[in-house]
């Protein structure tokens, strides 16, 4: 954890990566989650010295939890699933939805 960080940031941290590692997430990816969240926050609140356009304008990290993914955490996209289709060979995949095509590749 960086010097800079204040008590608060370092107990968010924590509990992001605790709740990524009790999901099954690899410690690594969990402590990347956690450190890019809390940075996030940090540029949001001013507390950084540079801040990407994106830190300051999105809608704050825990607030977006997965919004745009729009299917939870980890939800594939449409092109995603269409290949996976075209893997298994699925028939009709180019004029099916991307409900139709979650349910043909499970």
């Amino acid at each position: 954890m960086p010097r800079e960080w204040s008590s608060k940031d370092e107990r968010k941290y924590k509990h992001i990566k605790e709740g990524y590692a009790e999901r099954g997430k690899p410690e690594k990816k969990a402590e990347e989650i956690a450190a890019r969240t809390v940075n996030k926050d940090r540029a949001r609140a001013g507390r950084t010295k540079t801040a990407s356009r994106s830190s300051v304008k999105d809608i704050s990290s825990s607030r977006r939890g997965g919004l745009r993914s729009h299917s939870g955490e980890g939800g594939r996209t449409k092109a995603q699933l269409y290949n996976e289709a075209k893997q298994k060979g699925v028939e009709g995949r180019s004029k099916m939805t991307k409900a139709q095509l979650e349910r043909a590749v499970r």
